[in-house]
């Protein structure tokens, strides 16, 4: 494989081999993760580790046979980064065009959402209904892929999107900025009667497990959908759109 290839597998841009990743390290681009083979961690591996890890990159140990996958057979030499399509944002970006629009804050926060189509079609709708960002963490969680872009339809260029290590810790800072936090999830307040017209945030949890404990704790309020049919849940993305357009139609009819 050419030095300055990069292998397409399973949604994600992929550089491999040593070389390729340390010029993709230096150059500055948008990394979104470093895989090393596990007992790769010391001697020439070990700077771009630290560098990685300066840059505030996810590093993450894995088999030799999961790069072997990963990269489609190339001569990863125990080491790949995966790309992200679009470069990651701070929440004070987005709190920052929330001035610029002179409007409230209008974030979603997306608690370990793992499906990338799921995220892709979260971040679509956040763009049409006007969101100002979205949150995720940085571990298990989809990343800015090539398959949450194609999932995100266009929607991912115009869409701030901040990576963070603690969910739970933002939340608390969001509520320092005088964020409303609106966690989604069962057994809460109906959404329908939720006032949405100051800043706010929702959470949207994980798609098998919901929203995480500590970070519900952490929530101003949680609110539900009425469920009428057989099941009691609905998908992630479908979810985060009904709650999304609640919050457009509360703040239009201000």
């Amino acid at each position: 494989m050419p030095e300055n290839e990069k292998v397409k597998e399973q949604g994600n841009d992929i550089i491999a081999g040593r070389n390729p990743v340390i010029e993709a390290v230096k150059s500055g681009r948008e990394i979104d993760r470093l895989l090393i083979a596990h007992g790769m961690t010391g001697g020439w591996a070990a700077p771009i580790i630290a560098k990685c890890s300066e840059r505030g990159i996810l590093i993450k140990e894995v088999s030799p046979q999961k790069l072997d996958y990963l990269t489609g057979g190339a001569n990863h030499q125990g080491i790949a980064v995966m790309i992200a399509t679009q470069k990651y944002y701070e929440v004070s970006d987005i709190l920052d065009l929330a001035k610029e629009r002179n409007e409230a804050p209008f974030i979603i926060i997306c608690d370990e959402i793992e499906d990338p189509h799921n995220l892709g079609a979260i971040i679509r709708t956040a763009e049409a209904a006007g969101a100002h960002g979205i949150i995720i963490p940085k571990r298990r969680s989809a990343s800015l892929n090539v398959t949450v872009a194609k999932s995100a339809s266009g929607a991912l260029e115009y869409m701030r999107v901040a990576r963070v290590t603690n969910i739970a810790n933002e939340i608390d800072k969001l509520k320092e900025q005088g964020v409303w936090v609106f966690g989604a999830d069962m057994d809460g307040d109906d959404y329908s009667k939720t006032d949405f017209t100051s800043p706010c945030a929702i959470v949207i949890g994980n798609e098998g497990k919901g929203i995480g404990r500590l970070v519900a704790q952490k929530c101003d309020g949680i609110i539900s959908l009425p469920m009428f049919g057989k099941i009691n849940s609905l998908n992630a993305s479908v979810a985060a759109g009904v709650l999304m357009y609640a919050v457009v139609r509360s703040r239009s009819s201000k």
